[in-house]
């Protein structure tokens, strides 16, 4: 009875076992280091430029990784995590959604100042949301911010 218990169980672990290395493919995700660089560069080109902004950094599931306010106001800290989050979600810049029209989809922002990430193979990371200053500023550090990490704010073309 026992080699058949200790048999079953061998065959058990090694079944699970051989599953466990057969799982799920790795893909690229926004580590908390890569956020913190994105905020804190951002932070740094705008206090550079004269301007207090929020910057809030979002994964591809629309979750809060990294999130600064450094002098703007309370509104501002939040647009710009409105912006980060339809960023991420919506996986468009948020010049972008704001074109579409669309101002009861959940979650979508309707104004510039929020861009996608992407790594370099162009699968979707998250989003960064800055807001604080003009937007086309807003959107540039962003931008910037994306690109001193190595990320994209676009897909490659096929």
């Amino acid at each position: 009875m026992k080699s058949i218990m200790s048999a079953s169980l061998v065959a058990m672990a090694t079944l699970f076992g051989s599953m466990g290395s057969q799982a799920q493919t790795a893909r690229p995700v926004l580590d908390f280091a890569t956020a913190d660089a994105i905020r804190d560069h951002c932070l740094a080109r705008a206090g550079q430029a004269g301007h207090a902004v929020a910057v809030a950094v979002f994964d591809d599931g629309g979750d809060l990784v990294s999130f600064a306010n450094h002098g703007a106001s309370p509104a501002a800290a939040a647009v710009a995590q409105w912006k980060g989050r339809s960023a991420a979600i919506y996986r468009r810049s948020t010049r972008e959604t704001a074109s579409w029209n669309v101002p009861t989809a959940p979650m979508i922002a309707a104004m510039e100042g929020g861009v996608p990430l992407f790594a370099r193979d162009g699968t979707a990371i998250g989003g960064v949301g800055v807001s604080g200053a003009s937007s086309d500023f807003d959107a540039e550090c962003g931008t910037r911010a994306a690109e001193a990490a190595s990320l994209m704010v676009s897909r490659m073309e096929n």
